[in-house]
C-alpha cells in the first residue's frame, strides 16, 4: 500500500487538493497494479514560504528565484 506525501505552499483550494489525490490515486493504482485506489494514502502538508529555501534564499525573499515550486 503506497503512501505519498504532497508538500505544497498554501493557496490551493479543497477542490484542486482533490483533484490531485483523484489523479495520484489512479497514476498508483495503473502503474503498480495489484492493488484498489483504498489502498492509497496521500497527506498534503502545506509550508510557508519561509520554511523552503532554493538557491541559498527563502522562497518568501524577494530576490528568490521564481520558478520552481
Amino acid at each position: 500500500m503506497p503512501f505519498v506525501r504532497i508538500e505544497l505552499f498554501p493557496g490551493r483550494t479543497r477542490e484542486q487538493k482533490a483533484a490531485a489525490a483523484k489523479a495520484v490515486t489512479e497514476a498508483l493504482v495503473n502503474t503498480l497494479g495489484g492493488m484498489g485506489p483504498q489502498s492509497v494514502y496521500i497527506t498534503f502538508w502545506e509550508m510557508q514560504r519561509e520554511d523552503c529555501a532554493v538557491g541559498g534564499l527563502l522562497k518568501d525573499e524577494p530576490t528568490a528565484p521564481s520558478k520552481g515550486p
